[in-house]
């Protein structure tokens, strides 16, 4: 008697799980969709507005994500960083990050300068990095964070030039003894400096997510088409 309640229920437990586990994620994969879209959105909406000139007296408060931004300074080109594990159109690379001070200021913000590719043969052989000295002006976007990728192990200690698949700017502040305000701008002003600057764009992977959304539906329903038609089929032989 048990044993025959179980098989009836069973089926029905499994198809509830499937079409659970199918629906929460999909819901989750357009939520991802969505919120890249919102991005894109604003960050459209920010950059038609005019560059704003970034002073010493301005708070990381006082900037927007996505926001255009002048700044006066010079790099402190003994602290170069370089990002791993970011691809651009299917090469395997690095960003280049580097603290930008601002000028008459001891106030610093990290600067993504550019990528570069790999060296196919020796991974860790970085090009000669070429660093414009004194003052100078440059523009670029405003992040509140790095794009984050998987992490492969731990990072080593942050030093000079440390090749890095995360980075925290409480270490980098911590290390270096700079002052770093909490953003991070995507240089986009050209330097001469054989960095390619074509940054992913926040949009980016947001029909991706809509397509596995799609899947996780669509397993969702197929679990509870074949309970359905399972249980006419039992039916059918009972009668």
């Amino acid at each position: 008697m048990l044993k025959s309640i179980l098989i009836r229920i069973l089926p029905f437990v499994v198809t509830a799980l499937l079409c659970a586990l199918g629906i929460s994620l999909g819901n989750w994969q357009t939520r991802r969709a969505e919120e890249k879209e919102i991005l894109a959105q604003l960050m459209q909406e920010q950059m038609q507005k005019p560059a704003l000139n970034f002073t010493k007296d301005m708070l990381a408060t006082d900037l927007k994500v996505f926001q255009r931004l002048k700044l006066r300074g010079q790099f402190v080109s003994n602290w170069p960083l370089y990002l791993d594990n970011r691809p651009l159109h299917g090469t395997v690379g690095f960003y280049v990050l580097m603290p930008f001070k601002l000028e008459d200021s001891d106030v610093s913000i990290l600067v993504a300068r550019g990528w570069f590719q790999r060296n196919p043969v020796e991974r860790t052989k970085m090009p000669e990095l070429v660093t414009e000295q004194g003052i100078i002006e440059l523009e670029g976007l405003v992040r509140d964070h790095l794009d984050r990728t998987m992490q492969l192990g731990q990072n080593e200690a942050l030093k000079a030039g440390a090749i890095v698949q995360g980075l925290s700017l409480d270490d980098l502040r911590k290390q270096s003894g700079l002052k770093m305000i909490d953003r991070v701008l995507e240089q986009t002003s050209d330097a001469n400096d054989g960095l390619v600057r074509d940054w992913p764009k926040p949009s980016a992977g947001s029909d991706k997510h809509r397509a596995y959304a799609f899947q996780w539906y669509g397993l969702a329903l197929m679990a509870a088409i074949f309970f359905v038609v399972t249980g006419i089929r039992r039916g059918k032989r009972r009668q």
